[in-house]
């Protein structure tokens, strides 16, 4: 029985050489479900099993859209393949920092080698959890894409943070190419004993 997955890769082949195929072109007719997963963590899975080849995960990654149903697809010009991800599709692994205060520029980079200056278009957001309060932060990549801040970047962002009045709240947050993202007012953090 031939690899129901075949055509994917393929289509995939005639592309991987481009540096970000013109995915947005490509509105493809045949959709169907693949068994790829991205977990929180920003592994990659196939059929349960971790996907190695760190180079077919970026080439997986050039062809991902994000689309208007909420869903994750793998798109070629001839089909577009739905896949789940648990959380965010990336995971910024490393952080690299220059200048200071509303000069200061964040660039983050993703497990999937794509790096991103935070800023205008590629924003900085933190979200907490309903039951425990803890911080989840994301930045932008690209096309609504976004890259989960993993825990070791996060804290090293907090180490940055400093006070900046908004609509008369104080709140907390960093700087990164001329924008100010709040993580949370002032008055919410814990106070130091």
């Amino acid at each position: 029985m031939p690899d129901p997955h075949y055509s994917l890769l393929a289509e995939l082949e005639k592309v991987k050489d481009l540096e970000r195929p013109p995915i947005h072109l490509w509105n493809p007719d045949n959709v169907k479900d693949i068994d790829i997963r991205i977990a929180r963590d920003g592994t990659w899975y196939h059929e349960g099993t971790p996907i190695e080849r760190h180079r077919l995960v970026r080439l997986f990654a050039t062809v991902m859209r994000l689309e208007d149903d909420g869903e994750y697809y793998l798109v070629t010009p001839v089909e577009k393949c739905r896949i789940l991800v648990e959380d965010a599709p990336f995971l910024a692994v490393v952080m690299d920092v220059s200048g200071d205060g509303a000069s200061q520029r964040l660039t983050f980079t993703t497990n999937v080698a794509e790096t991103v200056v935070a800023g205008h278009e590629h924003p900085i957001r933190v979200e907490f959890d309903s039951v425990d309060d803890e911080p989840a932060p994301y930045v932008m990549v690209r096309d609504g894409l976004e890259a989960l801040i993993s825990r070791n970047v996060f804290y090293e962002m907090v180490d940055l943070m400093v006070p900046r009045e908004i609509d008369g709240v104080l709140y907390q947050g960093v700087w990164s190419d001329g924008e100010f993202f709040p993580f949370a007012r002032s008055d919410d953090l814990p106070k130091a004993e």
